[in-house]
């Protein structure tokens, strides 16, 4: 893997242990613009992590007034921990697929990657489940009726705006909740609007569907990783993973499209920078294979060769 290449048309780049032979400084700063902008993409995506916590901080006071307990940490913070999983997860990938050479990831680093990826699983899978249940917490509702919702003002009652995101009653908002009929999410002070609740709700299902898809993905990238590794990412295997991958990954595009068209530029932002994440994992296995594959025809040539030689 240490003499994996970066294509840039006609001319070739190696990732590691600087430019080969035949570069210029062109391609030198090519390959240095490339490697900035993938390892800046990470930045951001380490930096949404506190954007997620800091908001999740916000909306756990309105829904765990009396304190959160251990139980409901996954339930609070879905999110920000969700993010630190995945992130440490894409440090192991990159470090698989695009640092690491082969002969070291068979060695004993194999079992110390393997550990670290899946405690991440253990908290990905975790905040999925989070996901679900936060959907469900918002899914138990019944109606609410009060004559004057301006009446709630300077209460504990909070009214939703969308997802995670609980505001206390205004002078102006409560002026919207008269105009409209409103729920109340049971067991707690939280009320909203009809619309209001419906439209959290469906972006719920959007995170379930989200981090589900992206289970998908990892566990396909295992595999591929593993037959790389091995010299069995040949044939059909391949193909099937290239088929199948792109279909996921337009899912995740769809979602994204899905939270900017409903404003949620957070979390629109977050998706976008998570697919050119993973297109660099991509990409980082793609070269791999294609340099496995080029050593593959350089030994049969060379075989070749021998056996005509000694003919």
């Amino acid at each position: 893997m240490l003499n994996m290449k970066l294509y840039c048309g006609s001319n070739q780049l190696s990732p590691q242990g600087g430019l080969m032979n035949t570069t210029t400084s062109g391609l030198s700063r090519n390959y240095i613009i490339y490697q900035i902008f993938k390892y800046t993409i990470y930045g951001f995506l380490t930096y949404n992590m506190y954007v997620f916590f800091e908001g999740e901080l916000s909306s756990s006071a309105q829904t765990f007034r009396n304190g959160i307990n251990l139980e409901d940490i996954i339930l609070a913070f879905s999110a920000s921990i969700d993010s630190l999983a995945w992130i440490i997860l894409l440090v192991v990938f990159e470090l698989e697929t695009a640092i690491i050479d082969d002969d070291t990831l068979k060695g004993p680093l194999f079992w110390v990657l393997l550990g670290v990826k899946t405690f991440s699983y253990v908290f990905i899978i975790y905040a999925a489940y989070g996901y679900i249940a936060r959907t469900m917490f918002i899914s138990d509702t019944s109606a609410f009726h009060i004559a004057d919702a301006c009446s709630l003002i300077g209460t504990s009652f909070t009214y939703i705006v969308t997802l995670d995101d609980y505001v206390p009653i205004t002078e102006a908002a409560c002026q919207v909740l008269n105009n409209a009929p409103l729920v109340q999410i049971n067991g707690t002070e939280i009320i909203g609007t009809v619309d209001a609740i419906t439209d959290a709700q469906r972006l719920g299902w959007v995170d379930i569907i989200n981090s589900n898809d992206w289970l998908l993905i990892v566990a396909i990238l295992e595999v591929d990783v593993y037959l790389q590794l091995h010299d069995k990412l040949t044939g059909r295997v391949y193909k099937i993973s290239q088929a199948i991958k792109p279909l996921l990954y337009l899912v995740l595009f769809i979602n994204a499209v899905y939270w900017g068209f409903k404003g949620d530029l957070v979390d629109f932002w977050d998706a976008v920078l998570w697919l050119l994440a993973f297109f660099f994992i991509e990409m980082n296995i793609f070269q791999w294979h294609e340099e496995k594959e080029e050593e593959k025809e350089e030994a049969h040539k060379l075989e070749l060769a021998e056996g005509n030689a000694n003919d």
